[in-house]
């Protein structure tokens, strides 16, 4: 398929390539800024474009890999072809939210956290789909599988916990690492200490229940050494707040399942 790619962040650099590793050519790139459009274009040689309407009647596939709240409003400059596709790359978002702007639509969705200057293996990351139509679905489910060895189905209700999910796994856990790094220089401690029990835990959780290997003093229900670390927040309120927040939150969810 011959593919255009609306969005030159994260995301739109890295399912660029994607595409085209699978064989799917990436004809056109547009971005609300003309300069990162023009470097993706000159990275993966296609062209770029300055006005959606440059869209060209050749391409099959218009993907929308921009931001979740500019999704309605780059959709409605369109004006494709009965025969293109649209799709949106966003977990959150409802298939829905298309539905106005392109006789064929879905979704295209990606679960990985992207980064521009980070390779990423596409073959290894699960790429979900969902389309207008039986028909849509089964031809984005197929592209979804040369783009990864992990492609399925899922409605927009499934994503969106699915989604969810990930924010807990993934951007919350890296804000709990910020966080640490924080306290650490404050210490005069570097963040390097407790990579190996980052990675012990990510490895764990890898292969066992993370229930299961839950461990630590909310864990154990251990209220002094709670404390003890919640008096050493007393000048971060919001910090203690959250500290306190998670801990009970720990307390509570093995409190039940043991009751």
């Amino acid at each position: 398929m011959n593919v255009a790619i609306l969005g030159a962040g994260n995301i739109g650099w890295h399912i660029s390539k994607a595409f085209i590793k699978a064989g799917h050519p990436v004809k056109q790139v547009w971005s609300r800024t003309p300069e990162k459009a023009v470097d993706i274009a000159l990275e993966i040689g296609a062209n770029s474009i300055t006005d959606l309407s440059l869209i060209g009647d050749n391409i099959d596939l218009v993907v929308l890999a921009v931001s979740d709240d500019a999704i309605v409003d780059v959709a409605s400059q369109l004006n494709l072809n009965n025969k293109q596709v649209l799709v949106h790359t966003s977990g959150s978002t409802s298939i829905a939210a298309l539905e106005r702007y392109a006789v064929n639509y879905g979704v295209i969705y990606p679960l990985q956290t992207f980064s521009k200057n980070v390779e990423v293996d596409f073959l290894k990351v699960p790429v979900c789909v969902e389309g207008s139509t039986v028909e849509i679905g089964e031809l984005l489910l197929s592209l979804a599988n040369d783009l990864s060895e992990s492609a399925q189905k899922l409605n927009s209700e499934q994503r969106v916990l699915l989604h969810i999910s990930a924010v807990f796994a993934s951007n919350f856990t890296n804000h709990f690492y910020t966080i640490a790094q924080n306290i650490l220089a404050e210490s005069g401690l570097n963040f390097s200490m407790i990579r190996p029990l980052i990675e012990a835990t990510a490895n764990k959780a890898l292969h066992e229940s993370p229930f299961e290997l839950q461990t630590g003093p909310a864990r154990r229900n251990d209220q002094l050494t709670i404390e003890k670390h919640s008096s050493l927040l007393i000048d971060k309120l919001e910090l203690k707040a959250l500290y306190e927040m998670v801990s009970q939150n720990i307390v509570k969810m093995y409190d039940q399942n043991q009751a």
